[in-house]
């Protein structure tokens, strides 16, 4: 990249195929997508969307900025919410990790009922948010782009790379 650009890289390809796939009622709704990686053999792809109802959410965020990299937990909050919620969006992509394998980075927001008002949330998705009714996700695999997942010596972590 040109050192006055304000990316640190970009890349462009085409989609080879779009993946819809059924999540069963009760199951981790992560865990079923790495099974959907893993089933349809995704290398690269992007997370599209969903659709459907939740059992139970674990929205992870950072609540406040770490003063030293990597960020760890106690920068962090879970809020879990174990009532009815509808997911609002979907999003995040699939890289190959180090060694290969797929790494899958995935942001949600769902929508609940709090004190009789409708609230939105939104995090990352992590373990132990349940699949309810109707949890349908759709899956764009991709070719051509250089994206892979690196560690980062800045941020102490692992984060998508676009070479």
């Amino acid at each position: 990249m040109k050192e006055d650009s304000l990316l640190e890289g970009i890349g462009s390809g085409g989609v080879d195929r779009v993946i819809i796939a059924k999540v069963k009622m009760g199951v981790d709704l992560l865990g079923a997508i790495r099974e959907i990686v893993k089933r349809a053999r995704i290398k690269k792809g992007i997370i599209v969307g969903g659709v459907g109802a939740l059992k139970k959410a674990i929205f992870r965020n950072l609540k406040r900025f770490p003063k030293t990299f990597p960020v760890k937990d106690e920068d962090r909050i879970y809020l879990e919410i174990d009532q009815p919620l509808e997911i609002v969006s979907l999003t995040g992509h699939i890289a190959p990790g180090q060694g290969g394998e797929p790494h899958v980075h995935i942001h949600f927001s769902a929508s609940t009922v709090m004190e009789d008002n409708v609230v939105t949330l939104g995090g990352h998705l992590t373990e132990g948010t349940i699949a309810y009714v109707k949890v349908a996700v759709i899956i764009a695999v991709i070719q051509q782009i250089p994206m892979r997942v690196k560690f980062s010596a800045q941020i102490k972590s692992e984060e998508l790379a676009i070479d």
